[in-house]
C-alpha cells in the first residue's frame, strides 16, 4: 500500500469516528449545560469556593468571573514553580527562573501551553501533575464556559444574563473533560504510553555519554492535552516522543481526542439555540477548511522535488518514520487549526509551503474547527461579520438567528477580530526591528523571520506549538510571548463576553422573505469566503516575507 493511500485511509478512519461521537457527545453538552441539576461532588465544590450556582450574571458578572479566577491561577502556578526546589516529587530541579515562570503559567492558563523549557529536564512530578496538568483541565473549562455564554446570548432575549459562571467552570470540568479524560488516558496506556511516578533512569549509552530518562503521569497528562486543545508535552520532543505518542494507533486517537470537543459543540450550538441546522452550517465551514488544509498539507509534503524526496517517498526530515508524511501532515493541520500546539513532527522542517499552511492555521483564529470553547465563540464572530457584509450587498439589516446586529454588535466582532493581528503583528516588527532578539534566531532570511512570525502567531492565538530553531529562553521572548498569550486569550473574552450580553438584551425579529438563511450551504459558502478573504488581508505581507518567500525559492 502506498503512503498517499495509508494517509487518505487514516484521514477517513478519523472523519468516521468522528461523526459517530458528534451527536452524543453534542447532545450530552447540550444538556450539561441547560441541566438545573448540581451532583454532590460539584456542591462540595461550590462550598469550597464559596459560589452560589444557581444565580445568574449578566455580563461584567461573568467576565469578572473568567478573570479573577484566571489570575488567581496564574499566580498559583507561578508561585509553586517558585518553590518547586522545596517540594517532595522534584526529581532533584531547582525551581524556575522567575521570566520562565511567569511565561509557563500565563502559557497554561491561556490554554497556550507554549513552552520555553525542557519538560523532562526542568518540571518535577508535582509541578507536572499538580500544576500543569490542572491547567490543563481548568482552562479548557473556561473556554466552553465562554463559549456556551455566548450561546446563551443568542438563545435568550429580554435579559442580559447569561448563566452562572462557577456552574459552568465546573460543569465543563467534572461531567465532561474528566470523564473522556480518564477513558482516553486508558487507552494510551494500552497503546504503549507510560503512567507512573518514577525517577530518572540511566538507559545507556548515546554518543559517548550517558542518556536518562524520567517517568511520569504520562497517558494522563496527555489525553487532556489534546482533548482540552491544550498541548504541553510532558517531554521536550511533545508527541513525537514514543512515551506519550507509541506508535499509529495512539497518534490517530490523540488527532480524534484532539477535534473530538471542538466539532461536537457546534451540534451543542444547534441545540441550544433549537435550530440544529445552525450548528451544521457551523461544522460544515469549519469541515471545509479543515478538510481543504488537510489534502493541501498532504499534497504539499508527499510532492517529490529532487532525488533525496524521491527517496524518502516525500519530505521525511524532521517526522517521525513511525507516522510517515501523512500521520505527520494530518496532526500538524489539527494541532494548528485548534489551539492544541501538541506536535508529532517539527514544524520548522516541513516545506516553504508546509511551514506557511501550519501558520495560516492559526492566523485564521483557529476556528476550524478551533480551541474547545473558543473555536465556537471565534467561529460565531465570523459569522457575524459575514451577515453582516451580507446585509451591506443587499441594502437590509442584518440579523443572525432572530437578534439585530447592529452598530454596537459590530464594534464587538470588529474588536475581536483585531486584537490578534495587532499583537502578532506587534510584536513581530518590535523583535525584528531590535538587535538581541535576532540572535535567537538559528536561521537567517525568510526562514529566521518564519521563526519569530511563527512563534507570536502561536502566543497571541494560544496555539503554543513552536517552529522549532528559535532560542525562546530569554528574558525578551518569555517576557513579550507571555504577554502576548495573556492579552490574546482574555482580550477578546471581553468583547465575546460583551457581545453576548447585548444580544441576550435584544427581543427577537420576526423572520421574513428578506432574511438571509444563515443553515443552508451558501451562507457556510459565504462565511468560508470571508475568514479566507479577512485573514489573507491581513497576514498576506508576513506570510509574504517568510513561508511565502521560501517556497517560492525552493
Amino acid at each position: 500500500m502506498s503512503p498517499q493511500i495509508a494517509g487518505l485511509l487514516q484521514l477517513i478512519a478519523l472523519i468516521a469516528a468522528l461523526a459517530l461521537a458528534y451527536r452524543p457527545l453534542g447532545d450530552y453538552m447540550a444538556r450539561v449545560y441547560s441541566s438545573e441539576k448540581h451532583y454532590t461532588p460539584e456542591k462540595w465544590i461550590y462550598k469550597v469556593i464559596g459560589a452560589n450556582p444557581a444565580a445568574e450574571m449578566r455580563w461584567p458578572a461573568y467576565l469578572r468571573g473568567v478573570l479573577a479566577f484566571s489570575a488567581v491561577s496564574v499566580l498559583f502556578l507561578y508561585l509553586m514553580q517558585g518553590v518547586q526546589g522545596s517540594l517532595p516529587g522534584s526529581l532533584g530541579f531547582s525551581s524556575i527562573d522567575p521570566d520562565q515562570a511567569f511565561n509557563t503559567a500565563a502559557s497554561f492558563v491561556a490554554n497556550t501551553n507554549w513552552q520555553s523549557y525542557y519538560g523532562e529536564q526542568a518540571m518535577g512530578h508535582v509541578v507536572q501533575t499538580g500544576g500543569l496538568a490542572v491547567q490543563n483541565f481548568l482552562s479548557a473549562a473556561v473556554g466552553m464556559a465562554v463559549a456556551v455564554a455566548l450561546v446563551r446570548g443568542f438563545s435568550r432575549s429580554r435579559t442580559g444574563e447569561l448563566g452562572n459562571f462557577w456552574a459552568d467552570l465546573v460543569r465543563g470540568t467534572v461531567r465532561i473533560l474528566v470523564p473522556i479524560s480518564v477513558i482516553g488516558a486508558i487507552v494510551l496506556v494500552a497503546c504503549g504510553a507510560i503512567q507512573n511516578f518514577s525517577g530518572i533512569h540511566q538507559v545507556g549509552q548515546f554518543m559517548g555519554g550517558t542518556q536518562e530518562w524520567n517517568g511520569g503521569a504520562v497517558a494522563s497528562q496527555e489525553a487532556i492535552k489534546e482533548l482540552g486543545t491544550n498541548g504541553g508535552g510532558y517531554f521536550n520532543a511533545n508527541s513525537a516522543h514514543p512515551f506519550e505518542n507509541p506508535n499509529p494507533l495512539s497518534n490517530i486517537f490523540e488527532i480524534f481526542l484532539i477535534l473530538l470537543i471542538p466539532f461536537a459543540l457546534t451540534r451543542t450550538f444547534g441545540r441550544m439555540v433549537g435550530s440544529l441546522k445552525q450548528g451544521y452550517a457551523i461544522l460544515g465551514a469549519m469541515a471545509v477548511i479543515w478538510i481543504g488544509f488537510t489534502a493541501l498539507m498532504m499534497w504539499t509534503e508527499f510532492a517529490h522535488r529532487g532525488p533525496a524526496f524521491e527517496i524518502a517517498g516525500g519530505a521525511m526530515e524532521g517526522k517521525e518514520t513511525r507516522f510517515g508524511i501523512a500521520g505527520s501532515s494530518i496532526f500538524a493541520v489539527a494541532t494548528t487549526l485548534t489551539s492544541t500546539g501538541a506536535v508529532n513532527s517539527f514544524h520548522s522542517s516541513y516545506t516553504g509551503f508546509g511551514g506557511g499552511i501550519t501558520m495560516l492555521g492559526m492566523q485564521l483564529g483557529e476556528i476550524a474547527p478551533g480551541g474547545v470553547g473558543s473555536g465556537l465563540y471565534g467561529m460565531l464572530i465570523m459569522a457575524i461579520i459575514a451577515v453582516f457584509i451580507a446585509g451591506l450587498m443587499v441594502g437590509r439589516t442584518p440579523e443572525y438567528l432572530g437578534k439585530k446586529i447592529g452598530t454596537r454588535q459590530i464594534k464587538f466582532a470588529a474588536c475581536y477580530i483585531l486584537i490578534t493581528p495587532a499583537l502578532v503583528l506587534g510584536f513581530t516588527a518590535v523583535a525584528m526591528a531590535l538587535p538581541t532578539p535576532g540572535d535567537s534566531m538559528t536561521n537567517s532570511g525568510a526562514h529566521g523571520f518564519s521563526e519569530i512570525l511563527y512563534a507570536y502567531t502561536s502566543g497571541a492565538n494560544n496555539n503554543g506549538s513552536a517552529f522549532a530553531g528559535l532560542n525562546a529562553d530569554t528574558q525578551w521572548f518569555n517576557s513579550t510571548i507571555g504577554i502576548a498569550m495573556l492579552l490574546g486569550r482574555f482580550l477578546p473574552m471581553v468583547f465575546v463576553l460583551a457581545l453576548a450580553g447585548s444580544l441576550a438584551e435584544q427581543k427577537p425579529v420576526p423572520e421574513t422573505a428578506g432574511t438571509l438563511r444563515t443553515d443552508k450551504p451558501l451562507y457556510a459558502g459565504l462565511l468560508v469566503g470571508t475568514i479566507l478573504i479577512i485573514t489573507g488581508l491581513t497576514y498576506f505581507p508576513a506570510l509574504a516575507l517568510g513561508p511565502l518567500a521560501e517556497g517560492l525559492a525552493s
